[in-house]
């Protein structure tokens, strides 16, 4: 007879960016996507292991560029299978389809577990979030787990939620979103001159949408802030997340700036932008992450 301490499991992935404090704090399992630095491949674990935030940002400031891969089926399986096995059920809560392939290979996975583990419930949810977006999203179902939501109500709670998860997001360096298709060369090349920092979101499809430019990168901030003004819950709501790609500084001021303008923000956690997500918006990226009535 197998004796289960918990019922069901929530599990998510690295590029939720959620640190393994604060996943060990809330229950969460972390599940590593990977890298390519300068011919090296890498997993990019909740708690830096194989390779720090920093060192990745000095590698990137030193000239070198990086390659990012989704979690593979058989991954998937290796992850889920240690679980099945005690008997839990598994609620995975996905990075955003719009931008991997990871959630489809999750849905694969699950499909051959399955036919394994019949007794077994194994959801799998696209949260059409990145980043710490994710991981807010993730933070919030966490604390609907504790309070007892099972896990039919949990995943549905999370689609129902999801679009209230809103991303803004600046770069110190175009040339970054230029590699990775976001900006053209051209625009680069003049916004670089002329100190143009742009304004970025995700969207209801998960994309990754260029919206609007600053000058200068106080400005881009406050242009994150001044987003938020905009449509976030006023009520319910507590917690927001800021990341950062090794520019502590500029995620303590927005801190500092979100704590002044939004009264009824009792906790504001600062963590590091990983690899995955770094690798196509390099260092200086800086991102701002709270619920609000749409994206």
């Amino acid at each position: 007879m197998v004796i289960v301490m918990d019922k069901y499991v929530l599990l998510t992935d690295s590029t939720s960016d959620i640190s393994q404090k604060i996943a060990d704090e809330i229950g969460v399992a972390v599940l590593p996507l990977q890298f390519d630095l300068d011919g090296l491949t890498y997993r990019n674990f909740a708690d830096e292991r194989e390779m720090s935030s920093e060192e990745f940002y000095d590698a990137m400031r030193g000239g070198k560029t990086a390659k990012t891969s989704q979690i593979s089926v058989h991954d998937f399986c290796e992850y889920f299978t240690p679980y099945l096995e005690k008997g839990q059920d598994i609620l995975y809560l996905a990075f955003s389809s719009g931008l991997s392939g990871t959630y489809s290979s999750s849905l694969i996975a699950i499909e051959e577990l399955e036919q394994k583990y019949p007794d077994r419930r194994i959801i799998s949810v696209d949260t059409l979030a990145a980043s710490m977006g994710e991981g807010l999203l993730v933070y919030y179902a966490a604390r609907m787990k504790k309070d007892g939501m099972g896990i039919e109500e949990l995943a549905k709670w999370v689609e129902d939620y999801r679009l209230h998860l809103c991303h803004w997001f600046t770069v110190d360096d175009l040339h970054h979103l230029k590699r990775g298709g976001r900006v053209s060369a051209a625009t680069a090349i003049v916004g670089s001159a002329l100190n143009i920092k742009p304004v970025l979101h995700v969207d209801n499809v998960g994309h990754l949408i260029n919206m609007d430019k600053a000058r200068g990168r106080k400005a881009s901030l406050n242009a994150l802030l001044d987003r938020m003004a905009e449509t976030y819950y006023t009520e319910g709501w507590d917690t927001v997340m800021i990341g950062h790609g090794s520019c502590r500084n500029d995620a303590d001021y927005v801190a500092s700036e979100v704590k002044r303008r939004f009264k009824n923000i009792k906790k504001v956690i600062i963590g590091n932008i990983g690899p995955v997500i770094g690798a196509h918006a390099g260092p200086g990226v800086l991102a701002l992450f709270f619920m609000g009535e749409s994206r």
